[in-house]
């Protein structure tokens, strides 16, 4: 199993958070050249790439902001065995060391994923981070994930805010924050985020979004622009400042400066050349897609305007961004 650093006391204060959140022009370019130079001191010239499978569209969740929510009339599809393990085959081709299952909030995703972990570890002789984001589980679920040889586990918080948090995901923030802190106990390395630009959302839940991941003790955050999408609720909802989540994404690294951050595709999504500014402003992973191409089409995550990353967009993305990939071994043993 894996180790990572984790989130603790924010390398910054409160109220400097706050006040940088609002940068722009020259103080913004400032903000991000802090950011890279955190980064690189912590490792290097560097990104982490990852691999993400996504094994399901089944949802039984009505977050608002999804198009993947259960109450949708969408075709869904559900991957398990020997599919998986192929993709994940695909990814150890690719040179790339951490595969990344991801899904809707489905409960026999415990016994799917389960199941294939440890042939996933063997394809790569062990020298792989097994990396998942399925949603909320019982701990007894997790626990078994990670006796299979699951090492880390994204669950994002998408709002600090516990009113928010119940208008926008229709269940209680405590039982997503209990269900984070029984991820940790249990030895995963944690990632959690928030949902940037969400309707309702204010600038001192931001921050709030911000240190939540040292409380946390996670290992990994990140800042994601909202987009709305066809047939949801919030589709009239105008989308999330990518000034603001890039603000966030470099006010991320100067508290946890040892964090693996990511510029996501929901940033491509919104506005091309994005995910290279989330690298300008000190993110340090990339995720490709190594679903099958009809799945992709059937994951809606952002809607019909998904942005689906390519192994040689992101190997491009790393190089305008003047950094070198971590593939292999090095992408998690840090």
């Amino acid at each position: 199993m894996t180790s990572g650093r984790l989130c603790r006391a924010p390398a910054i204060s409160r109220e400097a958070i706050a006040t940088r959140l609002k940068a722009r022009g020259d103080e913004q370019q400032r903000l991000f050249a802090e950011a890279r130079a955190a980064r690189d001191a912590a490792f290097g010239p560097t990104a982490v790439v990852r691999g993400v499978i996504e094994v399901t569209s089944a949802c039984l969740r009505e977050c608002l902001y999804c198009p993947m929510r259960s109450g949708n009339r969408i075709e869904r599809y559900y991957r398990r065995g020997e599919e998986l393990l192929a993709a994940a085959r695909r990814v150890r081709e690719a040179g790339i060391g951490v595969v990344s299952f991801q899904g809707g909030d489905v409960p026999r995703t415990t016994r799917t994923i389960g199941e294939v972990i440890p042939e996933v570890r063997r394809e790569f002789s062990d020298e792989v981070d097994v990396l998942l984001c399925l949603g909320d589980k019982p701990r007894e679920d997790y626990a078994y994930l990670r006796r299979q040889g699951a090492d880390s586990y994204i669950l994002k918080h998408e709002t600090s805010d516990p009113g928010l948090h119940r208008a926008m995901r229709e269940s209680d923030l405590g039982a997503r924050l209990e269900a984070a802190r029984d991820l940790v106990d249990l030895g995963y390395r944690l990632g959690t985020g928030t949902i940037v630009g969400l309707p309702g959302q204010t600038g001192d839940s931001l921050v709030d979004d911000i240190l939540l991941a040292g409380e946390l003790g996670a290992s990994m955050t990140s800042a994601s622009p909202f987009v709305p999408a066809a047939d949801t609720p919030l589709a009239s909802a105008p989308p999330g400042d990518i000034d603001t989540t890039l603000n966030v994404i470099a006010l991320m690294r100067l508290a946890y400066p040892h964090a693996l951050i990511p510029t996501v595709s929901a940033l491509e999504t919104l506005s091309p050349g994005s995910q290279t500014r989330g690298l300008a402003a000190g993110a340090n992973v990339i995720t490709v897609n190594f679903s099958g191409e009809a799945d992709q089409a059937r994951y809606p995550i952002y809607g019909s305007s998904r942005f689906v990353v390519r192994r040689d967009y992101a190997l491009r993305t790393l190089q305008a961004a003047g950094l070198e990939p971590r593939l292999g071994r090095a992408a998690f043993d840090y």
